[in-house]
């Protein structure tokens, strides 16, 4: 008798849940599935009754109805039409379907975010940068944000100078907030796990921030750690900054009725001013947020700007 051969199942990107959905893993769907992670992350983010909450990523919902429990609303944005679904359901057997607003769609792409007093969210790891940029932009201001993010960035959001892991995004998210490492969290507390180990941070807005307009401060801090082993001075030669470096200094001189010698050289210009400060044989990775505020100054008063 031949044998019967054993239907083979395909190995493929993501694990089926309960309710029957397919989690997709390509776009960061890793549901946080233990109730101790989960509430220890509600306890560190200070919850009151009277606040609102914006959750970026709920899911199915399991941090979502704790939540529910102890504040006033939850703004809810989910990319996912089907966990949406999911968690509507999920809300409406409940008795606080009034106390939530369901936000379907790519959070990246809202114009501004809803009104909330604190942001407690399990992110989509894609999404970690943008989100952290466009919370720390948002205004009027929050409280604070409790975040899970892959322990990589995590460790590069608290770096200080002379740290490995000391780069761009340290620099500009500690301009704007204070920044904390709250719990470790491994694979296995996600379903399906992801390839990366996990850690939740807090973020806290300095209210106010430092008195500086961030699109140059910005521009400053990328063309510093565009190769954060270079010299200042190597990194301001290059002849696309200087290109840029001219072509707005022409524009304020411009503005300013300010006339531009013939034989103006703005790479001659830059390393001057560089060397003037003692800045031109600097590394970024080893400045810290006062070096960069003294080297913005310096440039700006001489009519030098990156945007």
């Amino acid at each position: 008798m031949p044998k019967v051969r054993s239907e083979k199942t395909s190995r493929v990107h993501h694990v089926k849940a309960a309710q029957g959905i397919n989690f997709n893993t390509s776009v960061g769907q890793h549901i946080l599935k233990n109730p101790l992670i989960i509430n220890s992350m509600i306890e560190k983010s200070a919850l009151r009754a009277t606040d609102t909450v914006l959750e970026i990523g709920p899911g199915t919902g399991n941090m979502t109805m704790k939540i529910l429990e102890k504040v006033k609303k939850v703004n809810a944005c989910e990319l996912d039409p089907r966990m949406a679904a999911e968690l509507q359901k999920r809300v409406q057997s409940s008795n606080m379907l009034s106390k939530m607003n369901l936000i379907v769609g790519d959070v990246l792409k809202l114009n501004q975010l809803p009104f909330f007093d604190v942001c407690v969210a399990n992110l989509p790891y894609q999404i970690s940068s943008p989100i952290v940029a466009k919370l720390l932009l948002h205004r009027p201001f929050f409280r604070s944000a409790t975040l899970m993010f892959q322990k990589e960035f995590a460790e590069r959001l608290v770096a200080k100078p002379g740290d490995k892991m000391y780069c761009r995004l340290s620099v500009n998210t500690q301009l704007l907030a204070r920044v904390d490492m709250l719990l470790k969290v491994g694979k296995n507390n996600f379903k399906p796990p992801p390839k990366v180990e996990s850690m939740v941070v807090r973020l806290e807005p300095i209210n106010p921030p430092p008195a500086v307009e961030y699109a140059e401060w910005d521009g400053l801090t990328r063309i510093a750690f565009n190769r954060k082993n270079k010299t200042l001075g190597a990194a301001f030669s290059s002849t696309s900054v200087l290109n840029l470096l001219e072509k707005n200094y022409r524009t304020r001189c411009s503005l300013k009725n300010m006339a531009i010698p013939p034989n103006f050289c703005m790479k001659m210009k830059i390393l001057e001013l560089l060397k003037s400060g003692e800045y031109d044989a600097k590394r970024a990775r080893t400045m810290d947020q006062d070096d960069f505020l003294n080297l913005l100054h310096l440039l700006n008063v001489n009519d030098i700007h990156v945007v």
